[in-house]
């Protein structure tokens, strides 16, 4: 067996791409090796067609405020969530500040962000949720209106159509992006090949094993020969997307014991017609049907990808028991064990909404489906648009002292004790929150670097360990200097 790898990484997305370039960032001379099964990276849930691409910051989700019994609008959700993604931003900036990334538009376009509700109790929600953001110092710009006219400024294709009775709202924010999460894993694993680190496209991970010195043993085959190879790494990071979970299992830590997944595939309408990008430059969120899963959250999207603009609307959900778009039919059977089948059972019985939301979303007609688009855009022709399918998401499963087991709709950072091994579990909202979530993983498991590292991580995120809507003064600096640095609209 060959020198241990200092830094093994497998999967070849956002998150891998994430940590090895924070990693390579602290620490230069690291060996670090990427695994991938597929012919390129992002080609999974990284892929700008398989995720919404928003840049999560809760401006226009509305699943991220919910409205409490007594009528309020709880925030917190949104905030944690925005405070996330400006780290996030925070340390894009400052790759491109170092030459690791290069001109932003490469990845990042500023899109404003919307909410769009009809119907008067959806309008009373809205104009509680605007209420209840628009003086936080990370929601700074947001604009709210009733009037028809105004909406149609923003965004032309909302309105023509639409009764006149009808109660409208929306809220607008310029602030907002559209993130190409492929692009960008590709130039942070350009970025780490280009400084020493190694990507071997089509090699399977096909087993983990702690050895008695303490190292990871991994077991891989080549796609193409079948040829299989071992190595051996004092650190092993699992961000292999749904196939995280049966990798963690394979690895033995008991810190996986109780985990499931539950796997769901989803559909979005697309169009390329010109006319219609054109009159739609905007991330639109509604509100889902009650008793919906926050999944199921409409929206109206601007996407640009290698520069080019298009629409999609969605989601429509589906099922598949894969993990991944690339995995196999038997992957939610493989993932079953003593430990965690009790959790799934419980969390399935708890979430019976779940699959009759599912099972309606399988029944519905073609012409059904595309009538919810009709909501949002009243004069949509089905021969502009044709049907393109998402990534698979594998929704949390973990164990409850109290239900037996939940299914959770967030990531959950896997680790062992010692730190020598951390995988990623979950989806939404994922790869916009990928540098916080990887930062929470080297505290976890690299504490004893903390102190020396902590300066250069500050350097690299300079809002570390602090939260800006503490501060309305900090926030607003560092929102216009990252935002200047990545060319955006602030």
């Amino acid at each position: 067996m060959s020198t241990p790898i200092d830094v093994a990484l497998i999967g070849g997305g956002i998150m891998s791409a994430t940590l090895g370039t924070l990693l390579k960032q602290l620490e230069p001379s690291w060996d670090i090796k990427i695994f991938e099964t597929l012919g390129a990276v992002a080609l999974e849930s990284s892929n700008p067609w398989n995720n919404a691409g928003t840049g999560h910051s809760a401006l226009c989700e509305l699943n991220y405020t919910p409205e409490r019994a007594d009528g309020s609008i709880d925030i917190s959700s949104a905030v944690k969530v925005n405070e996330q993604f400006q780290v996030s931003r925070q340390f894009w900036a400052h790759l491109l500040e170092v030459g690791a990334l290069p001109d932003p538009s490469a990845f990042i376009n500023s899109t404003p962000h919307m909410s769009f509700v009809w119907g008067e109790a959806n309008v009373e929600y809205l104009r509680k949720r605007y209420e209840a953001l628009k003086d936080h110092p990370l929601f700074a710009g947001m604009e709210y209106s009733e009037d028809a006219a105004q909406i149609r400024a923003w965004t032309p294709l909302l309105i023509p159509g639409r009764a006149k009775s009808q109660p409208i709202a929306a809220t607008y924010i310029a602030a907002g992006t559209d993130v190409d999460f492929g692009a960008l894993t590709r130039l942070l694993m350009r970025y780490l090949t280009s400084n020493g680190a190694e990507l071997r496209l089509e090699q399977r991970v096909t087993g983990l094993r702690r050895q008695r010195d303490g190292l990871w043993r991994i077991s891989t085959r080549q796609m193409v020969g079948n040829n299989p190879e071992v190595f051996s790494a004092k650190f092993v990071f699992v961000g292999a997307g749904g196939n995280a979970l049966n990798l963690l299992q394979k690895s033995g830590i008991k810190e996986i014991r109780g985990f499931g997944g539950f796997p769901v595939s989803g559909e979005f309408l697309r169009t390329d017609n010109p006319a219609l990008v054109a009159k739609h430059h905007a991330k639109v969120y509604g509100k889902a049907a009650v008793g919906s899963p926050p999944m199921s959250v409409p929206h109206l999207d601007t996407r640009v990808v290698d520069g080019s603009a298009s629409l999609m609307f969605g989601p429509y959900a589906g099922f598949s028991p894969k993990f991944l778009k690339s995995g196999s039919w038997f992957d939610l059977f493989k993932s079953i064990r003593w430990h965690n089948l009790i959790p799934m059972i419980a969390a399935g019985a708890s979430n019976l909404s779940l699959v009759g939301y599912l099972v309606g979303q399988l029944a519905a007609s073609k012409q059904t489906k595309f009538e919810a688009l009709r909501e949002f855009f009243p004069g949509a022709d089905p021969k502009d648009w044709y049907k393109i399918t998402a990534g698979q998401r594998v929704q949390v499963i973990k164990k409850d002292p109290k239900k037996g087991g939940v299914l959770q709709f967030g990531t959950e950072v896997v680790a062992a004790a010692d730190g020598s091994i951390a995988g990623l579990l979950g989806a939404s909202p994922g790869a916009s929150t990928a540098v916080p979530i990887m930062l929470g993983l080297i505290e976890k498991c690299f504490p004893d670097r903390l102190a020396e590292w902590t300066p250069r991580l500050r350097a690299m995120v300079p809002s570390l360990g602090a939260q800006l809507s503490d501060d309305p003064a900090t926030a607003a600096a560092t929102l216009g200097s990252t935002a200047k640095v990545l060319q955006l609209q602030h």
